[in-house]
């Protein structure tokens, strides 16, 4: 052996010692992980499998739980009303999200200054950190049938025939929870996309407003491209929590009036704690979970491949 191959290996040696050490920073997080999530996962999955109340030990039944699934309407009703949760939480908050941002970056920002338009961020934020149960206080208040903020208001300026029932109507209840959805959401995409904007060079934006370009062709030209992952990222982000949405519908109408307002995670808490058919419960959300990870997955192919085209 040379002496210097001896230096080569001890330094190797160390190098060695060092990346064994980090892994060892992985240890704790990776032992909650397993305990909070993937030993519970694997745990539903096969509770998806069984007949069990809670209290006896699971009887293993098989496919029977899926085939009712399949036929079971209400499950599929509570679908359809996350439709309604996707474009609450999704569609209307990101198109909102987008246009705010823009405006508060390229107009209220430029022509004001940065901490009015910090200032108005923190202000459409503002109900993301609100407790779901004080808004939900806030927003039965409003929406009260008999002395509520907004059938006083459609009182005052002589529009009582348009005053309803918002929350207690199986017409109106699941547009309200929406309704309210939006005024919680909106602040979330607004923070990002205005996070984004800020890596966006501004001679860009003064360059194209020399040229002569308007407001809205600087956000379809500038914007929109320049902070695309950011859009994927809060469409796949709300599209997931729209899909598990749970504390409004739970605190405003417990998926009343009748099942009106009933969601894939509000119908899966009724079978576990109310029904006690925790299987079928587990059934339920297994499939949810099947449904976000499809969805997550289609979005981040999308992002991969769009991303190619435009290297390409």
């Amino acid at each position: 052996m040379t002496k210097g191959q001896a230096p080569e290996r001890s330094r190797a040696a160390v190098k060695g010692q060092s990346q064994a050490g980090y892994w060892l920073y992985l240890i704790p997080g990776a032992v909650l992980l397993t305990a909070i999530i993937v030993v519970p996962l694997f745990w539903n999955v096969y509770l998806s499998f069984t007949r069990y109340r809670g209290i006896r030990p699971p009887v293993w039944i098989g496919l029977e739980n899926w085939q009712e699934l399949f036929r079971d309407s209400a499950f599929w009703a509570s679908f359809q009303h996350s439709i309604v949760m996707v474009v609450a939480m999704v569609i209307l908050p990101t198109g909102i999200g987008l246009i705010l941002a823009s405006l508060l970056f390229d107009l209220v920002g430029r022509r004001f200054n940065g901490k009015v338009a910090g200032l108005l961020r923190a202000v459409y934020y503002l109900p993301q950190i609100l407790p779901i149960a004080i808004a939900a206080i806030v927003v039965g208040w409003i929406l009260r049938p008999e002395d509520g903020a907004l059938n006083d208001l459609l009182s005052a300026v002589g529009l009582e025939s348009l005053q309803h029932n918002w929350l207690g109507s199986p017409d109106t209840a699941l547009l309200s929870i929406g309704a309210v959805l939006v005024w919680i959401q909106i602040g979330y995409p607004v923070v990002v996309f205005m996070s984004a904007l800020q890596r966006i060079d501004p001679q860009l934006y003064e360059a194209a407003e020399l040229d002569g370009a308007n407001w809205f062709q600087r956000f379809r030209a500038i914007t929109l491209s320049g902070i695309r992952p950011e859009i994927f990222v809060v469409v796949l982000t709300c599209t997931v929590a729209a899909l598990k949405v749970f504390g409004p519908v739970y605190t405003l109408t417990r998926g009343g009036p009748g099942d009106s307002t009933v969601v894939p995670s509000y119908y899966t808490y009724t079978e576990f704690f109310t029904a006690q058919r925790v299987g079928y419960g587990a059934t339920i959300a297994t499939a949810l979970t099947v449904v976000v990870l499809l969805i997550a997955v289609f979005f981040v192919r999308a992002q991969f491949r769009l991303a190619e085209q435009e290297e390409a």
